[in-house]
This record gives structure tokens, sequence and C-alpha cells, in this order.
């Protein structure tokens, strides 16, 4: 018999005024900028490069296995995704949500001081699977619960769109 494997799927949709952690909603509409009502303390993350941020939850789960106290939201991803693997993605992945968003990964995310406020040893330890920001090829709303669909390709009716490149 065939197992069947479950569909990637958001599991927080998580926002704050600037800086960690950020507090998980039910929805929260994303634009080319990023999430509404989400805002970062530093500067260096307002590109529409780093629009939004996507975190395994099963990286979550492993690291709280480890004994760090780590909740969704808290290392500062917007979206806790579950079956998704996003760390396994590349640079280029287009992901299709089940309300209409689509984004595209653009560049894996690497540990940062501030986590240094949560544990001296977190840097360290989650080096490698601290998720991925991407950018906005589509707005919509995004909700806790949707479906989603990783490709490698844009959808046909984006394609007219230009693309910004990574630097």
């Amino acid at each position: 018999m065939r197992e069947i494997t479950p569909l990637p799927q958001v599991v927080a949709v998580c926002i704050s005024g600037g800086g960690i952690p950020k507090y998980p909603q039910n929805f929260a509409r994303v634009s080319w900028a990023g999430l509404d009502n989400d805002g970062h303390n530093h500067a260096k993350h307002n590109t529409p490069m780093q629009a939004v941020s996507l975190q395994d939850e099963e990286n979550l789960e492993q690291l709280r296995r480890e004994g760090f106290p780590l909740y969704y939201g808290t290392t500062g991803e917007n979206l806790v995704v579950r079956h998704l693997h996003v760390q396994r993605l590349s640079v280029g992945a287009v992901l299709e949500f089940e309300g209409g968003a689509v984004l595209e990964l653009t560049k894996e995310r690497k540990p940062c001081y501030v986590l240094d406020a949560i544990d001296p040893l977190l840097k360290e330890k989650i080096a490698g699977r601290c998720g991925f920001y991407a950018q906005v090829l589509r707005e919509g709303v995004i909700k806790t619960g949707e479906t989603i669909r990783a490709s490698k390709t844009v959808p046909h009716d984006l394609t007219h769109r230009i693309l910004l490149p990574y630097n």
C-alpha cells in the first residue's frame, strides 16, 4: 500500500512592529513589500527580495528538542510551514498558496546576532536550518491552514512580470 504524503501547509502567519519575536495571526495580507503591519528593526531587511521569511515547523520542533525555547515567530519568520521542507528547496523555487498568493525563494536565511537574546548558542545551532527569504510574485492573503504548492516554474499568468534579480 502506498503512503500518502501530506500536503505542505501554512502552520502560522507571524508579524510584529519590528524585530523579534513575531506573533502568530490567523492571516495577513501580503504585498510586494511583505506582510501588512510587519515591521523590521534593520534597514537591510526592507527589500522586496526579502519581503517574506519562511521557516519549517520541523526545524523549530527539532531545535525545541535540543533545548531552545522556540515557538512560531520567535526567530523572526513570517510563515511557519509544515511538510514543505523549505530548507531543501533552492533559490528560484515558486510557492503557490491556496488563497492565490505566489512567492519565489530568493535567499537562504542566515543566523543573526539578534538570536543571542534567545540563547547565545542558537546562532551556531540554527545555521543551515534558518529558512528562506522570498519575494512576492502575486499579492494576496495568506491564512493559517492553507496548502502550498511548490514548483520550479512561475505560473503562466505571471511570466510577463519583470522579476528583480537577487544581489
